[in-house]
């Protein structure tokens, strides 16, 4: 199982604590530590108006300033958002195919639906969502070809176009999805592409039967002769490796992983009722969580604090406004085998639950809510040196 730096850009309150300067330098400081320590792919997220979660809006022009600063770290988006009304597909082909020409041929290419106040922004609707995803995948390889481009999609048309410049990579740069759901999961598999997928407080379980999903998919889009399938699965999750349990806690890191979790669904406007179904591990294929933009904000009720699931009660306590210690929620979270934060030994059994579904690259989200950016590096420090090679080596 390779191990990969999944980043957001994220830093609680980042303008009163160095602003935007401050955290893109961190961030390279980050990759280069990455990059030295062995770390096989730097993966960088599409955000945009996410005030207070995510700074990263223009993620090539950062990828391509992390591959500057780098040698081996390969460089991956996870994803472009695919609405067209977002990302026209041929400025998504001449982008990537650029940064991949820049970097040396390091380029990971994921592919994102979005949703929420993205679509809000952007006036995407949830049916164009799903067939710019279909289509843009469907569409990358054939502009990325030697010869000219001719395209006549659901979506959009075009006659003889020469798609400038062409990927470094032969055929082309892998091609992944990014996946919440069953059907997600199914339909990546079926059109021959890796998947990127999250647990964040969602047991390992939960992410286990659309695993199988994923990999029954492939294995008959491979057998059909699908050209350049991509079998891979990542999954980002929360990670603080530390010398010990007490200086995990004093990292900030629980109260960052909480903060996380309960910022989502107010950030991108989705309900907070999809956050609560993974977290108590309900992943029906029948249902599909909508992410349709909320018509008003959400309101905290102070008297539904309490549920069955103690980190989906944690949650509501949170969203509620309660101030939560870094080890009473550390108390709770613990028990999740899908959250990476402790000391080495705690760290390396959680890791190896993640080897043991199948995961191929665990994407380690280091840098998250409040912890301090000395902690991040010491993180990284401590998860290249010591478990990444035996993860790699197994």
């Amino acid at each position: 199982m390779k191990l990969d730096i999944f980043s957001e850009v994220q830093k609680r309150d980042c303008e009163a604590n160095g602003g935007f300067a401050t955290l893109y330098g961190e961030t390279l400081q980050q990759a280069r530590a990455a990059d030295r320590l062995g770390f096989d792919c730097w993966w960088l997220v599409e955000h945009h108006c996410t005030e207070d979660f995510s700074y990263s809006s223009c993620p090539e022009m950062l990828l391509q300033a992390i591959a500057s600063n780098t040698s081996n770290l390969r460089i991956g988006h996870s994803g472009v958002l695919a609405p067209f009304a977002i990302n026209h597909p041929v400025r998504v082909a001449e982008r990537s195919a650029l940064l991949d020409q820049l970097s040396g041929g390091r380029l990971e290419l994921g592919l994102a639906k979005s949703g929420g106040r993205e679509w809000e922004t952007f006036q995407v609707g949830m049916d164009e969502a799903d067939a710019d995803l279909v289509e843009l995948t469907q569409l990358l390889p054939k502009a990325w070809a030697t010869e000219p481009l001719n395209w006549h999609g659901k979506r959009w048309s075009t006659n003889d176009r020469n798609v400038l410049p062409k990927p470094l990579q032969t055929p082309h740069p892998r091609l992944w999805h990014t996946c919440s759901s069953p059907p997600s999961f199914a339909r990546a598999g079926s059109m021959g592409v890796g998947v990127l997928a999250t647990t964040m407080f969602a047991p390992l379980d939960a992410l286990a039967s659309m695993v199988d999903d994923y990999r029954e998919a492939i294995a008959e889009a491979t057998a059909a002769g699908l050209a350049n399938v991509n079998n891979q699965l990542g999954v980002f999750t929360f990670v603080h490796v530390a010398q010990s349990t007490k200086q995990a806690i004093a990292s900030g890191a629980p109260r960052s992983a909480l903060w996380y979790t309960s910022s989502a669904p107010r950030i991108f406007r989705v309900p907070r009722e999809i956050f609560y179904q993974a977290i108590r591990g309900q992943t029906d294929p029948r249902t599909v969580p909508s992410t349709e933009p909320l018509t008003c904000a959400e309101q905290a009720d102070p008297n539904d604090v309490s549920d069955p699931n103690p980190v989906v009660a944690l949650m509501k306590r949170e969203f509620a406004g309660e101030e939560i210690s870094n080890e009473e929620i550390y108390e709770t979270i613990r028990h999740l085998d899908s959250v990476i934060i402790g000391d080495i030994a705690t760290c390396r059994k959680k890791m190896e639950g993640y080897r043991a579904l199948g995961v191929d690259r665990l994407m380690c989200l280091v840098q998250y809510g409040e912890i301090p950016p000395e902690q991040v590096l010491s993180c990284i420090e401590l998860t290249g040196s010591v478990l990444l090679p035996e993860f790699a080596a197994a």
